[in-house]
């Protein structure tokens, strides 16, 4: 059986560039990555863009159990370096957030991997561009199965989208997810594309919190 676009797939893959591994969840190439780090499972869907798009494009028409190899140019990797992501920041922006910059450390800002170029007098020079952005890849990849399993398809939905997998129930070609309040409209903006890729209505519930009665 070979893979189509659409199918749900289970991923091992290392990703490098010329000179280091950057990604990995194949055990013996995470360990010269990070020798903590464990493994995750991998599930994506074909076609919709859950990983870079060099990748994802190959990942069609493909035998399950064979090991594939292949190379991904910049811009269909993490896309060209861009200047203007390159900016001057006052040191004080540091200061204020209890950072000490130093050339070569990178480091969460806003939300944003930045690496520090220089640091000179008051100011210091980032660049905010992807690590990756401007490199040829290279990734070798297996798909070890074609997941048909509903509760899975639906984790993985929730994980790549959501970032988190909440709490739900499958019943009746239907998928309850039980959340606070808010989350409501994150759900009805996915209704759609949870039908079209899993082929259930997704649905919610509120999640009321428990308060001890005084």
């Amino acid at each position: 059986m070979k893979t189509k676009k659409g199918d749900f797939v289970e991923l091992l893959y290392t990703g490098k560039t010329q000179d280091r591994i950057f990604d990995s969840n194949i055990p013996e190439d995470l360990k010269a990555l990070d020798p903590k780090a464990e493994p995750q499972k991998t599930i994506v869907v074909i076609g919709e863009q859950m990983v870079i798009p060099g990748l994802d494009k190959v990942l069609e028409d493909k035998e399950i159990g064979q090991e594939y190899k292949v190379n991904v140019p910049y811009k269909e990797g993490f896309g060209p370096r861009k200047r203007e992501l390159v900016k001057t920041i006052p040191l004080s922006v540091f200061r204020e957030k209890n950072i000490n910059p130093r050339p070569g450390e990178a480091f969460y800002l806003d939300n944003q991997i930045v690496k520090v170029i220089t640091v000179s007098g008051a100011r210091v020079i980032t660049d905010f561009n992807n690590p990756l952005a401007g490199k040829d890849l290279e990734y070798k990849f297996t798909i070890t199965r074609i997941v048909q399993d509903k509760k899975e398809q639906a984790e993985s939905f929730f994980q790549n989208f959501f970032r988190t997998i909440p709490k739900f129930e499958i019943s009746n070609d239907k998928v309850m997810v039980e959340a606070p309040k808010p989350a409501e409209k994150l759900i009805d903006l996915y209704k759609e594309k949870f039908k079209e890729m899993i082929g259930l209505d997704l649905d919610f519930k509120e999640l009321k919190e428990n308060r001890e009665s005084k």
